[in-house]
């Protein structure tokens, strides 16, 4: 029995090991699936409809980071808001304390007050966003609180710094700084500013606030405006701000975030990613405490990295001019408009006001005038010729005493003369070579027309190029400062060297320039504009976008356009359509056509032309008014008469004139050839441009199709480069190849509209028919017209 007993003893031993491992790996699963739960409280000073968004974000964030390590509970009854109230912000904090809240979030100006005041700290408190560090009376030499159950996160952000910046944007003398009023007497702003304004040799004036009508009723003695507080303010109250501002050519600059700025504001000195940065660090800050580490040892400082960003449309506004020396170091937000243009140019209204005042134009208008003017004058060859006259005389006495008294001493005497033309073949052929002149002239003038308008368009299109081309060099230019930046942290975290970081300093130097050019290059596009439409070339104006399913293009019929462009066996008939359109519509072919009129007008007027008779009327009347002296009176028998007349018909016909009229004949034959050689050059032009017109067409037509494919390709391939670069998985030169790729998609995308419209523009004037300008019936009229065509074809 002993033996069997040991025996049993040996077995079950190793059994009671396993079953014991088995009990405390049970446990531990058990113990670890189960979680603490956190209930956070939040203190606020005020509360907005911007503002709950953000709060839940950093709800979101807070639980995001703190992950599985713990449960976190955000009651909203535990949203405690004290509207500025020192009593309700105590009230507040003892109501946290007295609850089941675990952790404590304290934000704004007041509950720093309240709470930095305390001596010791019975929940855990972690106090943000307080104030900012110029009037703060923490200790910033401290890495942290020290302190049992608290901490605080300082902002690196600063009022001097801000008004540094601003001051060399602006150069402001009397500021006016924009608080909330019920934190007038909380921080010591006067003595900040007194000292900050003097460093900077201007002079300030603080303007508290309520509501938004406080800070607009209070704008006077001062140049420029600081927003020091209106965090809480909306977006729409910062846009009646900005309005207000914008109204009394005041520059503004806020200590708040870029939302403020893209309101209308014109500058911040804050990062678009602080607000991110801020949060995760509160939830790291939460997610150290879950963990074990106590508040007091965790660190206080977050260090920002400053961004100037400014809109530039309210600087245009407020005509601050933006220095080159500052582009690198900012950022620009803004809609793609000139904001202080005084004209904005549609296609049509650009159409409009070059064919009014173009000065090209009004002077090939003038030559019609002219050439009208030239068949007046051949026609007055048809016209009477009435001449008066008078005469005095005084005749030798002796001579008049032998004159019978035809001849009197002294005499006075007028006459009237008629000259009429009845017949001339060289006044008919002047008046019909005037006439087709004149008809010629009007289609030169029909042909500049066309020119201006295209010419109009032209510049009008390559305006909206140049503007598309800064603002996706301004876009590159960020997108650089943003790669500046993953380069900047790879360094620091080991994952590449600091090539990498000059690499992109050195992009970011040329991509400034870049955006340099392409800005001057914008404004050389609508110098160019007011050229054309004879405005100041000083004038500002802007230009509006255009697409082609929108506007005055709704009805531009790109797909029917399309659809005949891409098939082979009806391009080559809508080519010949094409041409026999343009032929019939081209002005230069009609001003040739009645040049050529002209001369045939010529040549039969030196021809046979020449032995026609010239006939012509003559008559005179003729009165004496006074005779007086020697020879005055008739002997006796005669009598003297005192007026006659006379008339006359001449008739006349060139028999040789010196060999002038063979001459002239020889000279208008080869003016005709020369005509007839010159019609078949348009001719030939006509047709070589309209088909070079098509492949143009048919070339832009698939660049809008293929460069919306490139665009999305390479952005994506650079969204995708740009993660691995990022994660060390590729290098600086893939990064930089796929940044210049997505360049140029962008400026092919933008650009493909614009090119297909110049060059539709261009085939039109070769056709000397607009479609933009004619009805919906003559569109109608030329559609049905290749319809026909194609059918008279089969």
């Amino acid at each position: 029995m002993k033996t069997v007993f040991q025996e049993s003893v040996k077995i079950d031993q190793p059994m009671k090991k396993t079953t014991l491992l088995l009990f405390l790996l049970f446990s531990v699963l058990v113990f670890s699936q189960k979680k603490t739960t956190y209930t956070i409280g939040t203190l606020l000073d005020n509360q907005t409809a911007e503002l709950t968004p953000l709060v839940q974000k950093l709800q979101t964030e807070i639980q995001a980071v703190v992950g599985e390590d713990a449960t976190i509970n955000f009651p909203k009854e535990r949203i405690l808001v004290n509207d500025y109230s020192v009593e309700k912000a105590r009230q507040n904090y003892n109501q946290l304390l007295n609850d089941d809240t675990d952790i404590i979030l304290a934000f704004g100006s007041l509950n720093n007050q309240i709470i930095n005041a305390l001596a010791t700290y019975e929940k855990p408190v972690i106090l943000f966003g307080a104030v900012n560090k110029d009037m703060s009376t923490l200790d910033f030499s401290k890495t942290t609180s020290g302190i049992h159950n608290f901490t605080y996160l300082v902002e690196s952000r600063s009022y001097l710094e801000d008004l540094k910046k601003f001051k060399t944007l602006t150069g402001f003398k009397e500021l006016g700084i924009v608080i909330e009023k019920p934190l007038l007497d909380l921080l010591p702003w006067e003595a900040t500013f007194d000292k900050e304004l003097q460093e900077l040799e201007a002079t300030y004036k603080l303007i508290p606030f309520e509501n938004t009508a406080d800070i607009i009723g209070n704008l006077e003695g001062i140049d420029a405006v600081y927003l020091a507080g209106g965090f809480f303010l909306s977006q729409e109250e910062n846009r009646q701000l900005a309005e207000a501002f914008i109204a009394r050519k005041l520059p503004s600059f806020t200590s708040n975030g870029v939302d403020d700025v893209e309101a209308g504001i014109m500058a911040t000195n804050q990062s678009d990613e602080t607000l991110g940065q801020f949060f995760r660090r509160i939830a790291l800050t939460v997610e150290s405490y879950i963990n074990g580490t106590p508040l007091a040892e965790l660190p206080v400082y977050i260090d920002y990295a400053p961004r100037l960003t400014i809109n530039y449309n309210t600087a245009d506004l407020v005509n601050v001019p933006i220095k080159y020396s500052l582009i690198s170091e900012t950022d620009f937000v803004g809609e793609n408009k000139n904001a202080i243009s005084e004209k904005q140019y549609g296609l049509l209204t650009v159409i409009d006001d070059a064919l009014k005042e173009n000065l090209g134009l009004r002077s090939t208008g003038k030559d019609v005038e002219l050439a009208v003017q030239d068949v007046k004058s051949a026609k007055s060859n048809y016209l009477p010729s009435i001449t008066a006259s008078g005469t005095g005389t005084y005749v030798d006495p002796n001579l008049a005493e032998i004159s019978n008294g035809q001849n009197p001493e002294f005499s006075t005497s007028g006459n009237i003369t008629l000259n009429q033309t009845l017949f001339s073949e060289s006044a008919n052929a002047g008046i019909a070579i005037q006439k087709n002149l004149q008809k010629a002239q009007q289609e030169n003038f029909n042909a500049a027309e066309l020119d201006v308008i295209f010419n109009a368009s032209n510049a009008f299109f390559n305006t909206l190029i140049l503007k598309a081309n800064t603002r996706i060099q301004v876009q590159n230019l960020q997108l650089t400062k943003r790669n500046l930046q993953i380069a900047e942290q790879n360094f620091e975290a080991g994952q590449s060297g600091k090539s990498d970081v000059l690499r992109f300093r050195s992009q970011m130097a040329q991509n400034t320039q870049g955006m340099v050019e392409a800005i001057n290059q914008m404004q050389q596009g609508f110098i160019a504009l007011n050229q054309v439409l004879n405005n100041p070339v000083d004038l500002e104006i802007d230009v509006e976008d255009v697409d082609l399913g929108s506007g005055v293009f709704e009805k531009y019929n790109y797909d029917e356009l399309t659809n005949l462009l891409d098939d082979p066996t009806l391009r080559d008939p809508f080519i010949d359509f094409l041409i026999e359109e343009a032929y019939a519509n081209a002005p230069e072919l009609q001003s040739l056509k009645y040049n050529i009129a002209a001369t045939e007008r010529n040549i039969k007027l030196n021809g046979p032309g020449r032995f026609l008779p010239t006939l012509s009327l003559q008559g005179q009347y003729n009165e004496t008014f006074s005779r007086s002296g020697a020879g005055s009176t008739a002997p006796q028998g005669f009598a003297l008469v005192d007026n006659n007349y006379n008339v006359g018909l001449s008739l006349s016909i060139p028999i040789v004139n010196r060999n002038q009229n063979n001459i002239n004949k020889k000279t208008a034959l080869i003016q005709k050839e020369q005509l007839e050689i010159n019609t078949l050059d348009t001719e030939l032009a006509i047709a070589v441009n309209v088909r070079n017109g098509v492949l143009n067409l048919v070339n832009q037509v698939s660049n809008i199709e293929l460069s919306k494919i490139s665009e999305e390709t390479a952005k994506e391939s650079l969204e995708l480069t740009q993660t691995s670069y990022s994660n060390g998985a590729v290098n600086i030169v893939q990064l930089l190849d796929a940044q210049n790729n997505y360049l140029n998609a962008q400026l092919s995308r933008v650009n493909a509209t614009y090119n297909f419209l110049i060059s539709s523009l261009q085939l039109e004037r070769f056709l000397g028919y607009y479609f933009l300008l004619n009805s919906d019936e003559d569109n109608d009229a030329f559609r049905q017209r290749f319809f026909e065509f194609l059918n008279t074809r089969n």
